[in-house]
């Protein structure tokens, strides 16, 4: 009989230890089986509620993209009936076995202020609709018996200028586990110390004992290469008292790592058994990347210690008509058209993105300029009755620790043009000054910005509370630059250049802000919007400054809503009587 080799030996090896202990941990999609109705019901989570003529669909679910349009509504969202609420309610299968199991509800978005119903009670809420969130349902099912699972969504409340979506949008699931596991997004992977021979991995794991015991805790770690070989193992312990949460370190050494790189985009993984009395009762596991990032203020951003101009796009989060509905192979589309053409940086403008963007980063070497929120001053689900540092450190919180062991992550945005802080206004220096610290507290690794679009606001300093200037459109950096030179710059929003893809028309305008009346733009992509600039502009000024890390041109694709210079005001300013506003941008390198 021939022997295996070593390394599919080592694989095999490992699969059949992990898929021992696979039942220890159950993670389940769930897609299928919902009744959905648009509009308020009283009693829309009550368990005799007949549902029978609702309608049936699959997530995600965008109740709004398929319309009608709103002739009269407004162009800046798409003219789509986003505004409203709706229900969804499906059944959730229990069986009698997973008691005494530990059960999660994982929502990785909802548009918007959900609330979530099990058997008829309230189990949970949240309020910021881009944001994944999650919920312990343990108290609320009935193993073995008929469990029912309702979810208000209402948009009402949220302002938004573009097409935001509406409903589940993105994927929930049901994860199930043992009493002593490891928390939702529990790991934390970092590397210290990173050398061309060896790397330090430090596992930072929050373990939950939800049992009534006090326990003795054994954490095993194998560290598995992008070639799933184990090329280092541990383990930590501790104790941990009933109903309490422990974290739990250990630092592995890494001989000879792989870098991630734009380049060659190597993920590692941490596989990680709780062990409890001998026992394995959970398994986790963590891709991560080993890379140094770090900027200079002369030469910009710098890669595994090589300078790396950012050719960055921005990205809004619709993917057309289909709608806010987050599908991955949609996204993957539109990541793999953006490195086609020489991109290798992505920002999510201006919200936190499904967790799947940046999983596709990683693995396809592009990095993610990772964004929280667009003016927080009053268009990011805030409202009167909002308690503001509550709301920043829930959602600072759970963006950052959902994203944070991802390699191609090289920087926080805490928000976009924020009025407030960038003139000071309403505690705007004190405000961000508290979303910096929640970030500092859950990823003090990575550097952090605000984007800014006001050049003279420099004058206030409001960047000497983070790490990078970012600013949009033109050279309005230059002041801020000049204020404060030690630190870098990157351009958050370029170009903004318009066109309409195959129209062509002479004569070339004269001036940037020449547009026509046939609601169609040159593609000779010499037309921009009055505050921004044409795209070979943005590219000398970048040569000519090499202290700016890069930019990120404004946008990637085309997106639903902004249809600058199309929209309802300048239809009428035009004259164009009886023409319908635009529904979607002209922005896009790459149209709808």
């Amino acid at each position: 009989m021939k022997k295996l080799p070593a390394i599919l030996t080592s694989w095999f090896c490992i699969q059949l230890a992990f898929l021992a202990t696979a039942q220890e941990r159950t993670l389940t999609n769930l897609y299928d089986g919902w009744k959905f109705f648009k509009g308020a019901q009283e009693k829309g989570a009550a368990l005799d509620l007949d549902d029978g003529a609702w309608q049936a669909v699959t997530l995600p679910h965008d109740w709004a993209i398929t319309g009608p349009f709103i002739l009269d509504g407004d162009g800046n969202t798409g003219k789509l009936p986003w505004k409203g609420e709706g229900w969804y309610r499906r059944s959730l299968d229990i069986p009698a076995a997973l008691a005494g199991k530990h059960i999660y509800l994982i929502f990785d978005g909802v548009m918007a202020f959900p609330k979530v119903y099990i058997n008829g009670k309230l189990a949970g809420q949240w309020d910021y609709g881009y944001n994944s969130f999650y919920l312990d349902i343990t108290g609320f099912v009935n193993p073995g018996g008929a469990n029912l699972l309702a979810v208000h969504a209402d948009t009402r409340q949220h302002d938004s200028r573009w097409y935001p979506g509406a409903g589940i949008y993105r994927k929930v699931q049901l994860l199930v586990v043992n009493p002593v596991h490891v928390d939702v997004w529990g790991a934390y992977v970092t590397t210290p110390i990173v050398k061309p021979h060896y790397a330090d991995v430090r596992i930072q794991t929050t373990i939950n004992n939800f049992s009534e015991n006090t326990d003795s805790i054994r954490l095993i770690h194998q560290l598995v290469s992008p070639e799933g070989v184990v090329v280092a193992s541990g383990e930590t312990s501790g104790s941990i008292r009933a109903r309490d949460t422990k974290m739990l370190e250990t630092t592995l050494t890494l001989s000879n790592p792989r870098r991630w790189d734009i380049e060659d985009p190597a993920l590692y993984e941490v596989r990680t058994r709780v062990r409890v009395g001998g026992e394995d009762v959970d398994t986790y596991t963590t891709p991560f990347g080993v890379r140094t990032i770090r900027f200079s203020a002369d030469n910009g951003f710098y890669l595994n210690d090589r300078r790396v101009q950012l050719k960055g796009v921005n990205l809004h989060h619709d993917h057309g008509p289909l709608g806010a509905a987050f599908y991955p192979r949609a996204m993957e589309r539109q990541l793999e058209a953006m490195k086609a053409t020489g991109v290798n940086a992505i920002r999510n403008s201006h919200n936190v993105a499904a967790p799947e963007l940046a999983e596709l980063c990683d693995r396809m070497g592009l990095l993610l300029f990772d964004e929280a929120f667009d003016k927080y001053d009053g268009k990011a689900d805030i409202t009167e009755e909002t308690d503001f540092e509550e709301f920043a450190h829930r959602n600072i919180r759970n963006f950052i620790v959902r994203d944070r062991n991802h390699p191609s992550v090289f920087i926080w945005s805490v928000g976009n043009e924020i009025g407030d802080v960038q003139w000071n206004l309403n505690n705007g220096f004190q405000r961000l000054h508290t979303m910096l610290n929640f970030v500092n507290k859950y990823d003090p690794t990575r550097p952090t910005t605000l984007v800014n679009d006001s050049q003279e606001s420099a004058k206030l300093r409001h960047f000497d509370y983070y790490d990078v200037h970012s600013w949009n459109y033109g050279r309005r950096y230059r002041l801020a630059r000049q204020m404060e030179p030690n630190k870098s710059v990157i351009i958050s929003e370029s170009a903004s250049t318009l066109s309409t893809r195959g129209f062509y028309e002479f004569p070339l305008p004269e001036e940037k802000t020449n547009f026509t009346r046939s609601l169609q733009i040159s593609s000779y992509d010499l037309n921009a919007p009055l505050w921004a600039e044409v795209s070979d502009d943005d590219f000398m000024w970048q040569q000519e400054e090499p202290y700016v890390a890069g930019e990120f041109v404004w946008t990637g694709f085309d997106y639903l809503g902004e249809p600058t210079p199309y929209d309802n005001n300048s239809i009428k300013e035009m004259g164009l009587t009886g023409r319908d506003a635009s529904r979607s941008s002209y922005f896009g390198i790459v149209d709808l």
